[in-house]
């Protein structure tokens, strides 16, 4: 029985040249692509492929968040992060969304595939320098003030960030406030640049 993986990728080259490496082993098959995250959330749904291969930074959801939403639905698909970000936060966010496996793009084909197996596996398969560096920084935004953050690093204003999360600008300020606090920044743009460096938006 071959192990169903659904591979999600924004760059539709990345996306063909995976596919068609994992299909040249014997006991991977690829049953699905996507194109963004939402895409990857669907075919996690009607698909329930064994594992979902997964980029971090896709549009309408990253990563990350679809991983965190495969736990809370309890699809019972295994989600591995393929990724260029070696950051250390990044990892501790994919860790705590429930991700089985996080490895890096520059990594050999064959380590792609048996990290494939070993999460089918039941196991997991996370970059050995990456998990040492991952437990010597945390992350000191939470979730609300990541949101805000985002997007304001790219380029919305208080009050589209408002409308957009359904929140008062108000709030919206008091949210950037303490990011720019936390990261110690001088103001907002700063602030995301500082966070995405970590990898923490």
């Amino acid at each position: 029985m071959k192990i169903r993986i659904v591979v999600a990728e924004d760059q539709a080259m990345v996306r063909g040249a995976l596919a068609a490496l994992l299909e040249t082993e014997s006991d991977l098959t690829v049953i699905g692509q996507a194109q963004n995250g939402a895409e990857a959330l669907d075919l996690a749904r009607t698909e329930r492929p064994d594992v979902l291969l997964a980029d971090i930074e896709m549009p309408e959801m990253t990563g990350l968040e679809v991983a965190a939403e495969i736990q809370r639905q309890r699809l019972g698909v295994r989600v591995a992060i393929l990724t260029t970000f070696a950051r250390a936060g990044y990892l501790r966010r994919a860790l705590d969304a429930g991700v089985s496996g996080y490895l890096l793009k520059d990594a050999p084909a064959a380590t792609l595939a048996n990290a494939i197996r070993r999460i089918y596996g039941g196991g997991r398969a996370i970059d050995p320098e990456l998990a040492a560096e991952a437990w010597t920084e945390t992350d000191p935004l939470t979730d609300r003030e990541r949101q805000v953050l985002r997007l304001a690093g790219d380029g919305a204003t208080s009050a589209e960030i408002a409308t957009r999360l359904e929140l008062s600008e108000g709030t919206v300020r008091n949210y950037l406030s303490e990011a720019i606090s936390k990261t110690g920044a001088a103001n907002r743009t700063e602030a995301a640049r500082i966070a995405r460096q970590k990898g923490w938006l």
